[in-house]
């Protein structure tokens, strides 16, 4: 028989754990090792567990799911991170996904599409929405715009360190450049692209396929 990946369920409300506990007792290949109802008792429980697979929930107290993402990744890049919101704001899925989630789904969703996201990513792929998918072509079309050709090489590379989550300073220390630089990269960003922050910037350049958050 095969082993069953192991689950950690972090979520601030106990009808929602036990839920999510009672549907993935019907999945032959999922066992709950852990429950959690804030970030930090989740991370403390990854510690401990060492989950393959940790479902959390976005908006939680001591510790936000963010935040959680970010400290269970240091604990292990190995272990899988889905969260699971009521949330479908493109702003956090952004976050979510540069934080190093595999997968952000809503509370909403089915059994059977619950069980479909599981299986994809613990199979290595992610699930997100198709609010950040590339435009198909014929809204490419609609959009005469070329956007890469409107940046530099220099700030495509900005770009592209951007959606991996990277702080200006960071940047800095990738490109061997300073950090007042990369400032005035991101500002020529935001310009070219008709954005107001960085986190747009990078929502519209993955919707125009410029970068992608593998």
């Amino acid at each position: 028989m095969a082993k069953k990946h192991e689950v950690l369920i972090a979520d601030d409300h106990r009808l929602v754990r036990e839920g999510i506990c009672k549907l993935l007792d019907f999945f032959d290949n999922y066992h709950v090792v852990g429950e959690a109802e804030d970030g930090l008792e989740a991370v403390s429980k990854v510690r401990d567990k060492f989950p393959d697979l940790v479902l959390l929930d976005l908006n939680m107290p001591r510790m936000n799911g963010i935040d959680a993402i970010h400290k269970i990744k240091e604990i292990s890049p190995k272990i899988k991170v889905i969260i699971l919101t009521i949330h479908d704001d493109e702003e956090y899925v952004y976050r979510v996904t540069s934080a190093g989630a595999e997968g952000f789904i809503q509370k909403d969703l089915t059994s059977g599409e619950l069980r479909e996201a599981l299986d994809e990513v613990m199979n290595g792929g992610t699930v997100f929405p198709r609010t950040l998918e590339p435009e198909s072509e014929e809204d490419e079309q609609s959009d005469t715009t070329d956007y890469r050709e409107l940046l530099s090489d220099r700030e495509y590379e900005v770009l592209t360190l951007l959606a991996r989550g990277m702080s200006n300073r960071r940047i800095a220390e990738e490109l061997y450049i300073s950090e007042k630089t990369v400032k005035n990269h991101v500002s020529n960003l935001l310009r070219k692209l008709d954005v107001n922050d960085r986190t747009q910037a990078v929502i519209t350049a993955l919707k125009k396929g410029l970068v992608t958050l593998s």
